[in-house]
């Protein structure tokens, strides 16, 4: 089986599409766009785009903010580091180390027709790994067992790497994450690859751009791992045109990703974006505070809150609201279906605000 190709700047491309790079004109690093800032895009609603993204790991100043040198200590053939990476790593992009966050968000896009009360969907049509290994952190004192990892000063960054399983008898090969169960000892530990992106949002109010980590109701920082090709994401608009943006790029997650990161690895994703007009929207899914996904097995309402009880109910009460509005369940029915049916998971609890997203299944209303 031939390997999949290095997906650098502008190579690999579809033909006559239109392509947003991660150059460092068109990123945000460790902040997220608010109403003042320029889009580097324009599309119509119903448009696709290619965009690429980069991860963080391996550009951090933790890491020695050399992403070549990085790399190939770990034993990455130096052909296989993006270019755009280096570039930005190297370069003076405005970022506090000491204040801002660490993800890369490619954007903002300006939607034409989106106002705020309108919910921008966006599509996740295909997603392509862009190199075949990622990281895996601790730092900083971050993470579920905060004081207690990591067990050293700075940060501990375990490297993975895909290993690439022969097609099945449907013609898919399912890759496979790899990494060591102990320092210097072999990759023999493997686990299922599903690539998502962990930030996807639209701009917020005002003139002050947010931190990157804690997510809210303009999407940012949300970490839900069933985002994978084929799932949608539905945003309240905040501002005119949504000036959305798409990154912190994973490979692999658990739900809660408890160590502070996931398998952290650049992609290429092509995604859509659709205004959701709001009669429309609420006739679809209610008045949702935040982001709603969709997948063609679940809805997927969330609820956050820096106290993980809180994110919890606010994610009860989503639920409760969009099977009201989509099928016309009173509010006693509702919780009654959720509990006996409805799995509500922790989408992560190491960004400052927690996350919780439930699973409410599409066939069960097939009757109503």
């Amino acid at each position: 089986m031939s390997p999949q190709p290095i997906l650098q700047p502008g190579e690999h491309l579809p033909v006559g599409g239109r392509y947003l790079p991660a150059t460092a004109e068109n990123i945000f690093w460790g902040r997220l766009p608010c109403a003042a800032d320029a889009p580097v895009m324009r599309v119509q609603s119903g448009e696709q785009v290619v965009i690429d993204t980069l991860s963080h790991e391996g550009i951090l100043e933790d890491q020695g903010r050399d992403p070549l040198a990085y790399f190939t200590s770990h034993g990455v053939p130096a052909e296989q580091v993006l270019t755009d990476a280096i570039e930005l790593a190297a370069s003076d992009h405005p970022r506090d180390a000491a204040a801002d966050g660490p993800h890369v968000n490619t954007g903002p896009i300006h939607v034409e027709g989106a106002l705020p009360g309108d919910l921008l969907k966006i599509s996740i049509d295909r997603l392509q790994r862009r190199v075949p290994y990622g990281i895996i952190s601790n730092r900083h004192g971050r993470g579920a067992l905060n004081g207690e990892y990591p067990r050293r000063e700075g940060n501990v960054s375990i490297f993975a790497d895909v290993e690439e399983t022969e097609a099945t008898q449907d013609g898919k090969a399912q890759a496979r994450g790899r990494m060591a169960p102990r320092a210097g000892a072999e990759k023999l530990l493997t686990f299922d690859l599903a690539p998502f992106f962990g930030t996807i949002g639209v701009a917020v109010k005002g003139e002050t751009r947010p931190h990157s980590v804690p997510p809210g109701p303009h999407g940012g920082n949300i970490d839900i791992k069933m985002l994978t090709e084929g799932a949608s994401l539905y945003l309240p608009v905040q501002v005119p045109g949504a000036l959305a943006f798409v990154g912190d790029p994973h490979f692999a997650q658990g739900d809660g990703e408890v160590a502070l990161t996931a398998m952290e690895a650049s992609l290429r994703g092509t995604l859509s974006f659709d205004v959701i007009p709001r009669e429309q929207a609420l006739a679809a899914f209610g008045e949702q505070i935040g982001p709603l996904a969709e997948t063609a097995e679940f809805l997927i309402p969330t609820g956050m809150d820096e106290d993980l009880d809180l994110a919890v109910q606010n994610c009860v009460r989503n639920a409760i609201t969009l099977l009201q509005a989509r099928w016309g369940l009173d509010a006693e029915h509702a919780y009654a279906y959720l509990s006996a049916a409805t799995d509500f998971n922790i989408s992560q609890v190491v960004d400052l605000v927690k996350g919780v997203h439930a699973r409410v299944t599409i066939k069960d209303f097939a009757r109503l």
